[in-house]
């Protein structure tokens, strides 16, 4: 018969939902979910739950949205529950070392990348920024650090060519939620042991913001179609056409050869929009415009034309 540890969840985006089905699935007693307030969202700035609550409370479980951890309230709350781990999934805010000591075997992290790479809140978008052909999540014992703990276990995952952002997150998060349950099971059967990260080998992924996302048409084609997909959904990735912020959601490579400045629509089909870059041609599949409407590349242009020698900024 299989240990079946009680576990205190912490978690709070989209990312972390399928952890925490897979522990109730799995038959691991939940006492305590802890996420973050509910925030205003949208244009409407309409009070939103965190998906985490949301699913939380569609499983019957109790439900703790504290807006500090500091003080002893917190961890008085965590004490009295006796959990042998706490499980904690982009939860968003830091634990100090005092809360990460309180369960009886450890706290345990679920990261989207294979530590030391790609440390920080931003994993997933800045493996794809950099052109990176796999990623992958790991399960670690969590510190003082950031991303620094020992590491459990790992599993790789390939970035597809056509991987966005949305799309890379997906997958991890699936995969996130099969290696902690994987993790859990080994420490029952005791064939788990923690290794120590090689901190000479860590890379960091800071937090994006919505400039970030600016496109700068004197990088190579290829390194922009690859920021594009890293960008999208967010922070999003845009240009300008004189005051108008377009938004670049999908767009390829091409290797062809220009003389034209960086930023330069050039001469194609109607229905296409390619534009110079320092090295090769970077078409434009789908875009937003001023609008707000997601639109295929010649939807767009029927409405707003960019002929050959527009020059994007």
């Amino acid at each position: 018969m299989k240990a079946v540890f009680t576990i205190i969840f912490l978690g709070t985006p989209d990312f972390a939902v399928p952890t925490l089905q897979a522990l109730i699935q799995n038959g691991y007693p939940v006492p305590l979910v802890v996420t973050q307030p509910d925030r205003p969202k949208g244009r409407g700035r309409k009070t939103v739950a965190p998906p985490v609550k949301t699913k939380a409370l569609e499983l019957g479980l109790k439900v703790l949205q504290p807006s500090t951890l500091k003080g002893e309230k917190f961890s008085v709350q965590i004490r009295q529950l006796q959990p042998d781990f706490l499980v904690v999934v982009a939860f968003g805010h830091i634990l100090s070392e005092n809360i990460l000591q309180l369960p009886k075997l450890g706290t345990i992290n679920i990261h989207a990348s294979l530590l030391p790479k790609y440390r920080g809140p931003a994993p997933v978008q800045w493996a794809i920024i950099n052109g990176e052909s796999q990623t992958g999540i790991t399960t670690m014992l969590m510190d003082k650090g950031v991303d620094t703990g020992d590491i459990l276990l790992t599993q790789k995952e390939p970035i597809f060519a056509e991987d966005n952002a949305a799309t890379l997150h997906d997958r991890l998060a699936l995969s996130g939620a099969k290696l902690l349950i994987k993790t859990l099971e080994g420490f029952a059967s005791e064939t788990i042991k923690p290794i120590p990260q090689d901190h000479r080998r860590a890379t960091y992924a800071p937090l994006l913001k919505k400039q970030d996302g600016y496109i700068r048409w004197h990088e190579p084609a290829d390194k922009l179609a690859a920021f594009i997909r890293g960008m999208t959904p967010w922070p999003g990735a845009f240009t300008f056409h004189d005051q108008n912020r377009l938004k670049i959601l999908k767009a390829a490579a091409i290797p062809q050869r220009t003389t034209e400045a960086a930023g330069t629509v050039l001469k194609a089909f109607p229905d296409e929009l390619h534009v110079a870059t320092a090295r090769g041609v970077l078409s434009i599949l789908e875009i937003q415009g001023p609008s707000g409407k997601r639109l295929s590349i010649a939807d767009f242009l029927r409405g707003y034309p960019l002929p050959a020698g527009t020059l994007l900024s």
